[in-house]
């Protein structure tokens, strides 16, 4: 049933593009998509460990730049006095490097972070966020700083000297978004239902009792944020090659906060929950801009969050299988009471 539903979901939104004609509904759905991809792998630290980052935008801002720089070439003096001189590299092959160097920054940051917990870990991950940010703002030979990295290329596919597609327009890019997405959704699926996976889920359930049984704390909460670090860096790699222009707003505090809210809401540790409120919370936005001003438009969103929080507090995702669960339960009961009252009036005997 549930993979039947999802294969349904899969196509409904592979259909999107042939009936939305408004190609700026297309650019929210886009948008939208992106940041479920940060909020898929914001879960895997949230939901299945456990550990709450508020630096995890960094990671975003990390594949962003190093995907644009990367594509754009660069030359810059480095630290020992000398220069260093990278020409445009294809844009595939950027957009995995950034993938790369944002998983090993989520894998600096795991080692020396999970040596503390709760608002320790909390603290030292705002403060690399800061941290990327100030780089991105102030390294201007490198960066740009404030004044962007702009002309950014798109997406392109290429067999040198044969063939060569470059994927411009909204309809492309939301495919490439889809295809990205549903990677990542497969990439987190097959580690949470994997023995890793569950040694995760132990650890956020009752550490001392994980490490009880020689469930290795550091090992398994670092491979979570490598590979939530390198799925947040694929989102921002899309989202750099999308708008085709980054600058250090990339790395605002906001966005941290939505992923957080789309994970919250939707349902953390379950794979749906930060797609639910990714959709919702991605969408929401847009559609009160065509009723409301902006003020109006804050104090709506906050409202619809509070009530999800206050009525579902588990979240969209778990609220709704539980009324699923109910219903079929209530189902097969009424369904083994009138079987047994058609057994018991079939053997009764009748009276003289």
């Amino acid at each position: 049933m549930n993979r039947a539903l999802g294969l349904g979901f899969l196509a409904f939104l592979v259909s999107i593009p042939f009936w939305i004609g408004d190609q700026y509904l297309l650019h929210i759905l886009i948008n939208a998509g992106i940041f479920v991809i940060g909020a898929m792998s914001l879960n895997l630290l949230l939901g299945y460990t456990g550990q709450l980052s508020l630096g995890h935008v960094a990671f975003f801002g990390i594949g962003a730049y190093t995907s644009a720089l990367l594509s754009l070439g660069f030359d810059v003096t480095t630290f020992w006095g000398g220069e260093l001189v990278v020409g445009p590299q294809p844009v595939w092959l950027s957009f995995l490097a950034g993938i790369v160097l944002a998983g090993l920054a989520g894998w600096f940051i795991g080692r020396i972070s999970f040596k503390v917990r709760g608002a320790y870990f909390v603290i030292i991950t705002i403060s690399f966020a800061e941290v990327t940010k100030l780089v991105a703002l102030n390294w201007v030979d490198l960066t740009e700083g404030p004044m962007a990295l702009i002309s950014i290329p798109p997406f392109s596919v290429s067999i040198p000297g044969i063939w060569e597609a470059t994927f411009y327009g909204k309809t492309p890019n939301y495919y490439i978004m889809l295809a990205i997405g549903v990677v990542s959704y497969i990439v987190i699926k097959r580690l949470v239902n994997s023995r890793l996976g569950r040694a995760m889920v132990a650890l956020r359930e009752n550490e001392p009792l994980a490490m009880s049984v020689g469930i290795d704390v550091t090992r398994y909460l670092v491979l979570a944020a490598v590979v939530s670090a390198a799925i947040a860096g694929a989102a921002g790699g899309l989202y750099t090659h999308y708008v085709r222009i980054v600058d250090p707003d990339v790395f605002l505090f906001i966005y941290t906060v939505t992923m957080v809210i789309m994970v919250i809401t939707g349902g953390k540790g379950t794979l749906a929950g930060p797609i639910v409120g990714g959709i919702i919370f991605g969408v929401l936005p847009e559609i009160l801009r065509e009723f409301m001003g902006p003020e109006a438009q804050w104090v709506t969103y906050g409202a619809v969050m509070i009530a999800i929080v206050m009525f579902l507090p588990e979240g969209i995702v778990p609220a709704l299988t539980r009324f699923w669960e109910r219903r079929k339960e209530s189902r097969d009961a009424s369904d083994r009471m009138i079987t047994g009252r058609a057994a018991s009036s079939a053997t009764e005997t009748p009276s003289e």
